[in-house]
């Protein structure tokens, strides 16, 4: 009789043991709920673009930037700090590509490769051309700026929600290229020097 109440004491133990480690078990669980579903894979949130101008002769000019969008973010002294280098895009540093000698502003720019950065603020922003190129778009090297050039600034009626950069064609040479995002434009005139031994254009 001994030997059965000590089986049965045992049995109840060992269920009591199993019971209180189910609901260790279990509120464990609940502590740490199983992570969320990832994002889609693929999805580039800053895809590159790259705006194109061609000179009557043929020669381009071209800028190659990331274009990172607003959703429902604040943009201009926000995400985009006043006062502050900014890389002009995303991800990869915003290049700027000419097979032509150009005036940006008063400012003349020889024929090659350069990276883009800009300071904005309210009032007006400030261009920066620079000679480093390749690099991530956080990494501004001041030392090989080789031009800042004043920009205009007004503001848009209609937001824009991705960034844009546009190389416009104007009259009589007097082309524009602008910066846009959200409720801001950012301008500047360029001109595109003559081929040598030709004509102006």
């Amino acid at each position: 009789m001994g030997r059965s109440i000590d089986l049965i004491r045992s049995a109840a133990l060992a269920v009591a043991i199993t019971a209180t480690g189910s609901s260790a078990a279990a509120a464990q669980v609940h502590a740490h709920p199983p992570p969320q579903a990832a994002a889609p894979q693929g999805r580039v949130l800053s895809p590159r673009d790259t705006s194109r101008f061609v000179t009557n002769d043929g020669r381009r000019v071209y800028v190659d930037y990331g274009r990172p969008s607003k959703r429902g973010r604040q943009i201009m002294g926000g995400l985009v700090p006043f006062g502050r280098v900014w890389r002009t895009g995303a991800n990869a540093a915003t290049t700027l590509v000419t097979e032509a000698d150009l005036t940006i502003g008063n400012a003349r720019v020889p024929r090659g490769t350069y990276t883009l950065y800009s300071i904005p603020t309210p009032e007006g922003w400030t261009l920066i051309v620079n000679r480093q190129t390749g690099q991530w778009g956080t990494q501004y090297d001041p030392s090989r700026d080789f031009v800042r050039i004043p920009m205009q600034v007004s503001a848009l009626r209609q937001p824009v929600e991705q960034f844009t950069i546009t190389l416009e064609k104007g009259r009589a040479g007097a082309n524009t290229l602008a910066l846009t995002w959200e409720n801001t434009r950012a301008t500047v005139p360029f001109r595109v020097a003559a081929a040598p031994g030709a004509r102006g254009r």
